[in-house]
Formats: structure tokens, C-alpha cells, sequence
């Protein structure tokens, strides 16, 4: 199915948002297959320079469900959690022209703008807590330049570090942080036990964190 949008207006290079949630249809690929690292940029950028509407459906079909799972175990009810993974995914479509690749990958973009707005919907109920209240929130949902060269700093520590661990424990990470796979998904690709994904990434990701602290 296609995503459904409102038309962009005439002479618009952005066009205009979905009026209302009803009105996106989510869309994933015709052979079920997920779209990740720089087909997710692709996306996005067919978003900002084309506006379009299907690969908007394809990156909603992929994010969506992640961003509400992520502010869920935030601590959100499922209600709000609801409210701002639509407002993150239009936010999204509105912003898709500020994403940079260069800076950082789809998944750092666009859970920044989830924790903004969640920090946002915090702040209005009155709730956030005092470390959170104190962290520079830009006005705009775009993720400033500074927060994005700092995720991707982080990212290329990462990658580097990937090297220092065996081959099983760097392909387990390599699934669970950059192509953002759940454990019961990566055992089935990779044929082992549940159990044995989630020892890999624990004693990979105590691996990682010792080598990244030696980097700062």
C-alpha cells in the first residue's frame, strides 16, 4: 500500500504534512525485506527532495514501531508513547531536508527528535526530571549540529572498537546497534540459540564500553 499524504502545495519544495494520523497508511517493501543503513538515508532523502510519499510509507513502517517501543521503555504510557511516535514520524516528513548523512545515520536523526519531543510532551506535564530539564533542547525538532557531530563521533568509536572483538561478538552488535534487531530476530538470522545472541551481546557490549572508555 502507498503511504497516503495531502498533496504538497503548489510551488512548495516541502509540501504539507499528513492533516491527520488517519491519514498515513504505513508501506513496507513487496518482499517484506527491511530497509537499513544507507538505504534508510535514501529514504530520507527522497523525502526531502522529492517528497515521496512511499518512501515516506516505507521509513514510517520501520521507525514507527521503534520509536514506541523506545519511549515505552522510557517510562511513557502507551497513550503518550503513541502521540509522540506520530509526531516524531511527522516531524520526519516535515524536517527530512535537515537530516545529513554525513553527520550521522537515519536511526541517530530520528530517535534524537523522539527524545526532544518526549523531553517536549515532559516538560508540558510537568514531569521531566531536573538532568533532563538542564540539557540544551533546541527549539526546532531538527537535532542541532553539535548533538549530531557528537552521535557521529560516537558511532565511528563504535566502529572502530567492533574491531578489537571476535568475529561472532561483532556481528551480533553489528545487528542489534546499527541495524536496530531485536535478539529473537538476530538468533534466527544467525541460527543460534536466544540465549547465546543475548551472552554475545552482553559480554560484547562490556567489551566495547572498556575499549571506549581507553579511547576518551
Amino acid at each position: 500500500m502507498n503511504a497516503l499524504l495531502e498533496h504538497p502545495r503548489p510551488g512548495s519544495s516541502f509540501g504539507r504534512p499528513p492533516a491527520r494520523r488517519e491519514a498515513v497508511v504505513t508501506h513496507m517493501s513487496e518482499d517484506g525485506a527491511v530497509p537499513e543503513g544507507d538505504e534508510l538515508a535514501g529514504l530520507i532523502a527522497k523525502v526531502a527532495h522529492e517528497r515521496d510519499r512511499q518512501a515516506y510509507g516505507r521509513l514510517y513502517s520501520y521507525f514507527a514501531p521503534r520509536v514506541n517501543a523506545f519511549l515505552r521503555k522510557s517510562g511513557l504510557p502507551a497513550a503518550a508513547a503513541e502521540e509522540i511516535a506520530q509526531e516524531t514520524m511527522l516531524s520526519v516528513w516535515r524536517k527530512a531536508s535537515y537530516f545529513d548523512p554525513s553527520r550521522a545515520g537515519a536511526s541517530t536523526w530520528i530517535f534524537t527528535i523522539a527524545r526532544n519531543q518526549r523531553i517536549d510532551h515532559l516538560r508540558r506535564a510537568k514531569v521531566v526530571s531536573t538532568a533532563e530539564s538542564d540539557m540544551p533542547i533546541e527549539d526546532d525538532e531538527a537535532p542541532s549540529g553539535e548533538a549530531l557531530l557528537l552521535a557521529a563521533e560516537r558511532e565511528i568509536g563504535v566502529r572502530t572498537a567492533l574491531k578489537a572483538l571476535s568475529d561472532e561478538q561483532a556481528a551480533v552488535v553489528r545487528l542489534s546497534f546499527f541495524s536496530d534487531k531485536p535478539h529473537s530476530e538476530i538468533a534466527r538470522e544467525l541460527g543460534l540459540p536466544l540465549g547465546t545472541v543475548k551472552s554475545r551481546v552482553r559480554l560484547a557490549l562490556g567489551r566495547l564500553r572498556a575499549l571506549l572508555e581507553a579511547q576518551t
